[in-house]
């Protein structure tokens, strides 16, 4: 007999292993690629008109020359450096044009008509100043919040207005009349860096990215259509100070779009990881290479992402509608001296400005998004209001932009339309008598008597839920088992936990699925477990539409997508008992009172061709009049199966072809050849193809959506522990989305070959033993720590301080590698900056941020420190409880005056009225910071506190108010660490911490000196 064709998709081991493996590396391997590898820059270094990458490399590789804080004298030379930058670029696109520069001073005609062929305006803005003020925390056990900060800044941004084509030709700024009613687009990124990192990618890219886009919208023939206010704001680091003074510039008021550049890694893709609405997002859309997560804007709505960036300001303050697109990772270099020009890359500059200029493009032609009128409040201005947005990118090659309201309307009608089509099916088979589901048996009537006839369709029911316990079980149990024993391995071997999480999950349901299988086969295994994740799925939808409704959350897209292919994929299995025989029809045949024999459909393997004998279960079910003998009192006849009773023999039986065999015979062998394993004899016309339509349905587009925001969260997530965030929470993410990811492959793993789970199994052992044992930093991961140094200017004790984490040890081990702390007492504390962590102090080395005389031989260096700061206070006399401070520190710009209790009001002597709304919180202020733009200068503050009295009051409780006193200190910082020998407790830390150890700054100052007051 000529062996039977062999279908090469049917439902059986080796298409169902190949297929699924195939498609799980191959949609692995892109994920990873796109997630990981930065899309290179082109060999061209001008690939866009006026850009030139090697010019920006250059600048990247000079402005990261050096720590450039705000209170550093570098920062200063950062100032200076960019604005001749940026007069050489405007000279260069300007460079036919010649003019008398003394009637463009002089003539406003003439100026007017130069306007329109000069390329762009700079204003070097060293006049603008802001107070404001922070609310303070509110505990959770409290109804009222704590006393919140102020803060005064003199800013010194830098703003550039390159003139749009409808734009009108006059300088409106200079005459205190109202921008143009179309308005702009501002694009901001800050040249300030923090005083422990070279700020190469925070925020240097941005930076360089600015300069080719100025460079390039100032050229011939690219003027953009609406004018582009480029702001380099400065102060971004201590408290977003830069573009706080932007508020008071009169360009401030001319954008109504923004586009803000940011780095919270170092290097990498740049990703659009917040947007205020869906019309802004799409501008994004142009973008060549998106990159972008609409779950990283929910984190900062729902305030799980702590930072802030200049974005706040802007939309808070300004009112306007934008993007924020920042670098992401690696967040152990951020902040660190590893955030510098090596550890970044040309690619990474590409990334971000080819972005940028196509979305600054979009943004500056769309004229739907012109701005409204200014609100009455006076404080934020109303830009237009757009949409909440979902967005998304797919294998960073294109941008999913649409309405949360669009996700709302979409998850609304699966969850309804999706139940009732199933049940429309369903009510269809259960019509055409074919609905297998849960039917036990069929009824038969005959004259002899009602028989019973087992059908088994229950068999295979419960399969699947016993397969997503043990298997998420199993993967919510290894997170808590590597919290407690390797807690921070995630932190460097983030991939290595995920290959644990996947293995064992993968394993243990491919374990428990054949065995449950081996016990009790059934043909519907696979359709129940489809409608089980069904269920599950349409309940998780549920939870999630509920958040789009009532949280504005977006971030559950995914879910939305997922059940749909689950829903596409259920009602194709459950379409495939379509081919299934009658119930009644089946019972007819298969009865003992049939006129021909019962056809014996045992099992086969369809792609080895063994016969095995069928399961006990499997045999008819007796009648109810015990005449299950019958079968075997029948008389032989032709059309007997020759494997009748289902007798086993030692040795397989090989099909041959009987010159006699009936073509009913011909039909039984046919019908036996379909019956997998012990299934049910029914099932030998399910068709065996459908299943690779409901994998790819069910697989593909949930595994890239799922593993695109798993590999996003992981990123954002896995060395935020060095900051105090939970521990837990990246485990459970990874366990959770391990699940989301293997879904999609468990109705079938249970057809899989042992090769792959024996592999996997191996894979997960070596990923468990390396995951428990691992030291969980190394030089490319480090561990990040925090520094300080409090000098006490009274008594000349300084303290160094460090904070860390606090399990492992690992905070200790760093102190105890300082040659300072030998024999010293290290006292260890919970901090009060840093929630979740702890700081270690102990007396460190004298710091030398200010230039003293020379002390003789045997005097301690604190007789010295007593010059760097000092003040006075004079109480006042009026009938309010207040006092005049005047404070003065050597060789810094930025100082601050603590309060014990919380002062109610405070002005500062040379600050205009209306620079001075919104000061004072509700509860007060404890902490007034002061950052001054020029160098020593003397501050004069007076302050209020208390509830006042009226004025001749001399007795009782408002006297006392009046009369009551006020306790603090006055501070003065230092940030500047460009020379050894200037802090040397931060050189110590440089020179000897361990490897796997990075140090960043723990507050504004490096070193801050202070003198206590009593009132």
């Amino acid at each position: 007999m000529k062996k039977p064709f062999s279908n090469p998709i049917a439902f059986t081991p080796l298409p169902v292993t190949i297929l699924s493996s195939l498609v799980y590396t191959a949609l692995f391997v892109a994920l990873l690629v796109t997630h990981l590898i930065v899309p290179s820059a082109p060999g061209n270094p001008s690939p866009i008109p006026g850009v030139n990458l090697t010019e920006a490399w250059q600048d990247l590789q000079h402005i990261s020359g050096g720590f450039h804080p705000y209170n550093s004298r570098r920062n200063d030379k950062t100032t200076d450096w960019l604005l001749r930058r940026i007069e050489h670029i405007l000279a260069s696109n300007a460079k036919d044009l010649m003019f008398d520069r003394s009637q463009y001073l002089h003539d406003a005609q003439f100026r007017a008509s130069i306007a329109k062929q000069y390329p762009a305006v700079v204003f070097s803005d060293v006049t603008s100043n802001v107070t404001f003020s922070k609310e303070g925390k509110k505990p959770d056990d409290k109804a009222d919040r704590e006393p919140g900060l102020s803060v005064y800044f003199e800013g010194t941004n830098i703003i550039v207005y390159i003139r749009g084509s409808e734009d009108g030709d006059d300088d409106w700024w200079t005459s205190g009349q109202e921008p143009p009613a179309k308005g702009g687009v501002l694009v901001n990124a800050h040249y300030d860096s923090v005083s422990t990192g070279y700020g190469a990618t925070d925020d240097g890219v941005g930076i360089v990215s600015i300069l080719q886009i100025i460079k390039h919208f100032t050229s011939e023939s690219h003027k953009p259509t609406r004018g582009i206010v480029a702001l380099f704001n400065n102060g971004e680091e201590d408290f977003l100070n830069g573009a706080q003074a932007f508020r008071q510039h009169p360009m401030s008021k001319f954008p109504h779009t923004f586009l803000n550049l940011e780095g919270a890694g170092a290097g990498g893709r740049a990703a659009m990881f917040r947007s205020t609405d869906t019309e802004v997002t799409r501008a994004y859309q142009k973008s060549k290479y998106p990159f972008a997560s609409v779950l990283s804007g929910d984190a900062f709505k729902r305030g799980v992402v702590k930072s802030e960036t200049d974005y706040l300001v802007f939309t808070e303050k300004l009112g306007l509608r934008g993007l924020d697109v920042a670098f992401v990772e690696p967040r152990s270099r951020y902040h660190t001296d590893r955030d510098d020009s090596r550890h970044t890359s040309i690619d990474s500059i590409w990334h971000m400005l080819s972005a940028s200029i196509s979305t600054l493009e979009a943004l500056s032609s769309d004229l739907s998004l012109s701005p409204e009128k200014k609100d009455s409040n006076g404080d934020k201005n109303s830009r237009g209001q757009g949409t909440e947005a979902v967005w998304f990118d797919l294998f960073g090659r294109t941008l999913a932009v649409f309405q949360l309201h669009t996700l709302f309307a979409l998850s609304v009608a699966l969850l309804v339309v999706a139940p009732l089509i199933l049940i429309v099916i369903s009510a269809a088979l259960h019509k055409f008598d074919k609905y297998y589901i849960l039917s036990r048996k069929k009824q038969l009537q005959h004259n002899e008597g009602d028989r019973s006839i087992a059908l088994h369709g229950w068999r295979g029911f419960f399969q699947y839920p016993i397969l997503l316990v043990l298997a998420s079980g199993t993967a919510i149990g290894l997170a808590f088992l590597v919290r407690k024993l390797n807690p921070y391995v995630v932190y460097s071997s983030p991939f290595s936990v995920w290959s644990m999480m996947l293995s064992a999950w993968f394993f243990i349901a491919w374990f428990s699925s054949c065995a449950i299988d081996f016990l009790r086969p059934s043909a519907l295994a696979r359709l129940y477990s489809m409608l089980w994740l069904f269920v599950v799925g349409w309940l998780v939808l549920v939870a999630v539409t509920v958040l789009e409704r009532r949280q504005q959350i977006a971030g559950g897209y995914f879910i939305m997508f997922y059940f749909c292919a689950i829903f596409l994929a259920t009602s194709i299995a459950l379409s495939e008992m379509f081919g299934l025989p009658r119930k009644s029809a089946y019972a007819e045949e298969v009865s003992p009172s049939n006129v021909g024999p019962a056809p014996s459909y045992r099992s086969q393997s369809i792609s080895s061709g063994q016969r095995l004998a069928h399961s006990a279960d499997e045999q008819h079910a007796p009648d109810d009049s015990g005449a299950q003998h019958a079968e075997e009192d029948e008389d032989t006849t032709e059309r007997t199966s020759l494997l009748r009773n289902d007798r086993q023999t030692t040795f397989a039986h090989y099909p041959h072809q009987n010159p006699e065999t009936s073509e009913d015979q011909a039909l039984e062998e046919s019908k036996e050849r379909k019956v997998y394993l012990g299934e049910q004899t029914w099932s030998w016309s399910l068709p065996t193809w459908p299943w690779v339509l409901e994998f790819l349905l069910l697989g593909v587009i949930p595994i890239v959506l799922t593993g695109q925001v798993a590999l996003y969260l992981t990123s954002a997530l896995h060395q935020t522990l060095a900051d105090g965030s939970s521990v837990l929470l990246p485990y459970i993410a990874i366990a959770v989305f391990t699940i989301f990811i293997l879904i999609p492959v468990s109705p079938f793993i249970h057809r899989y070959t042992y090769h792959v789970p024996i592999f996997l199994l191996l894979i997960f052992i070596g990923t468990l033993i390396y995951n428990l044992l691992a030291f969980p930093f190394s030089a490319n991961n480090r561990l990040k720590v925090y520094f300080d140094q409090r000098v006490d200017l009274d008594t000349g004790i300084n303290t160094v301080s460090l904070t860390g984490i606090k399990d492992g040890g690992y905070l200790r081990d760093i102190v105890g590698s300082l040659p300072s702390t030998a024999g010293q007492e290290i006292s260890c504390v919970d901090s009060t900056l840093r929630t979740g962590l702890m700081e270690c102090s102990w007396h460190g080395l004298p710091p030398k941020v200010v230039p003293n005389p020379p002390l003789h031989l045997g005097i301690p260096p604190q007789f010295g420190y007593a010059d760097w700061l000092s003040f006075n206070i004079s109480r006042s006399n009026s009938t309010r409880n207040g006092a005049k401070i005047t404070l003065f520190g050597k060789n810094s710009r930025a100082c601050k005056i603590h309060f014990d209790t919380p002062i109610s009001d405070f002005t500062i002597e040379g600050a205009a009225p209306e620079e001075t709304s919104n000061k004072v919180p509700k509860e007060g202020s404890k902490e007034i910071r002061l950052w001054s733009r020029t160098w020593e200068k003397p501050w004069t503050v007076r302050v209020y506190w208390g509830e006042g009295a009226t004025s001749g009051v001399r007795s009782g409780k408002k006297y006392k108010q009046r009369r009551q006193g006020l306790n603090g200190k006055v501070v003065c910082l230092w940030s500047d660490a460009n020379d050894s020998g200037v802090i040397p407790a931060l050189d110590e830390m440089w020179k000897f911490m361990p490897v796997w150890a990075a140090v960043s700054k723990n507050s504004d100052g490096l070193v801050e000196g202070s003198k206590a007051f009593l009132i």
